[in-house]
């Protein structure tokens, strides 16, 4: 089982907006027993606090439920039950090396890293801009996948999966 761990700031937009668009993904892709998904926050300013009503929206309008999660907080402890610790941009990346120490397993990465085009993930936030997030993180996620399949992590995805929102612009 490959288990992923997204990280942002406050865990109310990015981090749960990408928890929840790759179990989407994993799911349309007839794949949820090779996974475990979750995300966390760097900061203690939102722990026990709902996803952000933006994030919400916009996953609603694609048709992702986001109930039940609310905030928590990336500790030493996950470094060890995760194989990935996926941060959304550079400051989540220093938060979360301060957190877990040294990443001598090579976990800890952006996002964006495993895409065409590596970058940082703006915070809505900040923003404002619930689209552009979303397409950032399902650009993301979908790499994300790939990267597993070209590695053989996990096997490629048939032809009869469903949609899995790469596509959506």
């Amino acid at each position: 089982m490959i288990k992923v761990l997204f990280v942002c700031h406050g865990n109310i937009c990015r981090s749960p907006m990408a928890e929840f668009i790759l179990k989407d993904m994993v799911s349309k892709r007839n794949r949820n027993e090779l996974f475990y998904i979750a995300s966390a926050a760097t900061s203690r300013e939102e722990i026990g606090n709902p996803v952000h009503r933006g994030t919400r929206k916009k996953l609603q309008e694609v048709g992702i439920s986001t109930a039940g999660k609310y905030a928590v907080q990336l500790t030493r402890k996950d470094y060890d039950k995760y194989d990935y610790l996926i941060g959304m941009d550079r400051w989540n990346l220093r938060n979360m090396y301060r957190i877990v120490g040294t990443d001598a397993d090579r976990k800890i990465c952006r996002l964006l890293d495993f895409s065409d085009r590596p970058r940082d993930i703006a915070d809505p936030w900040y923003t404002g801009n619930f689209d552009e997030t979303y397409r950032d993180i399902v650009e993301g996620c979908a790499a994300f996948l790939d990267y597993l399949e070209q590695t053989g992590a996990i096997p490629a995805k048939t032809d009869n999966s469903k949609k899995d929102h790469s596509d959506i612009s």
